[in-house]
């Protein structure tokens, strides 16, 4: 009698929503250069438009394809490694809904709502405990640090300022929860596999998403807590330049987009410090950084395009 063993077939993983999540971050930045008068708004409309095609299509792949896997829903949620991925769903959802809201208001209010809701809940996923700390990783700052500041920033924009400073709080306590339980899993634990090294990115997303959540709620005020985001997250971009040595050796994959979104944030806090200081030729200064960062996801949506027509980019899942 012979037993049959399943045959690998391409899958979808919640980390390839990272791809959507990138472009959603590229959009913003190209929307905030907008509301400065440097850029059309067309542009930040397109990004919006291709990272929704593409979050739609994986949504429904994944979707259909999760209650085939052993263990369905529950295992894919608990997954120590990609769990934490599943919350990027509703948070690429969250950064469609407030560029929808420049269109639609009530649609995109409504649909944020939903979102925010989805998110939240996804980040109590993880507060039972029960963590690994030699599988701990940056992913895990998204459903909650990442999901509150952009919660924060959404809350505002739709006009509930009450929400938004609930959700402010959400992303700063468990930003200064998990933040040292991950820089001690760095410090004095073996680096991460080949596969999880990019979401060592992820860790400069954190300071430049709160300055964003803060000027936010704040109405753009500019104090000593917006200079102190803005310290933290040059600290946390120094951090990533050490860190090239390491990068140079990791083989593109779809965990490469995690550069994506947090260097779009900090590209996208760094405009604000050229418009709140507005030096000689902030136009310039403005321009280079939005260039710099456009040109970084091209790179990425290039290779992606590549990759998958040489069969290399999606994952081979039993």
């Amino acid at each position: 009698m012979s037993t049959r063993t399943s045959e690998p077939h391409v899958g979808i993983t919640p980390n390839l929503f990272g791809i959507a999540y990138g472009l959603t971050g590229l959009a913003g930045c190209w929307g905030y250069a907008a509301l400065l008068q440097l850029t059309p708004a067309v542009m930040t409309d397109i990004l919006c438009a291709s990272a929704a095609v593409v979050w739609l299509t994986l949504v429904v792949s994944y979707v259909v394809q999760v209650p085939r896997r052993p263990g369905g829903w529950p295992a894919e949620l608990a997954d120590p490694v990609l769990g934490p991925f599943v919350s990027l769903i509703p948070i690429v959802g969250m950064l469609l809904a407030i560029g929808l809201m420049r269109h639609d208001r009530a649609a995109g209010q409504w649909l944020f709502g939903v979102f925010a809701t989805v998110t939240i809940g996804l980040a109590g996923q993880w507060i039972l405990g029960g963590l690994d700390l030699d599988r701990l990783h940056h992913g895990y700052v998204l459903p909650t640090v990442a999901g509150g500041f952009i919660a924060t920033v959404g809350a505002a924009l739709a006009g509930w300022p009450g929400t938004a400073r609930v959700c402010f709080g959400l992303g700063l306590v468990s930003w200064l929860v998990l933040e040292p339980m991950i820089l001690a899993r760095r410090y004095f634990r073996p680096p991460p596999p080949p596969p999880l090294q990019p979401t060592l990115a992820i860790g400069v997303g954190p300071p430049a998403l709160a300055g964003l959540a803060y000027l936010a709620i704040t109405h753009g005020k500019v104090d000593a807590v917006t200079f102190g985001f803005a310290g933290y997250t040059l600290l946390a971009a120094l951090v990533q330049l050490r860190l090239i040595g390491l990068y140079r050796h990791l083989h593109f994959s779809p965990g490469s987009w995690a550069f994506a979104f947090p260097y779009a944030a900090v590209a996208t806090f760094a405009l604000h410090w050229i418009a709140y200081a507005h030096p000689p030729g902030y136009r310039i200064w403005a321009w280079v950084v939005i260039l710099a960062i456009t040109a970084f996801v091209a790179v990425l949506a290039i290779e992606t395009t590549a990759a998958l027509t040489r069969h290399r980019f999606l994952p081979q899942l039993r």
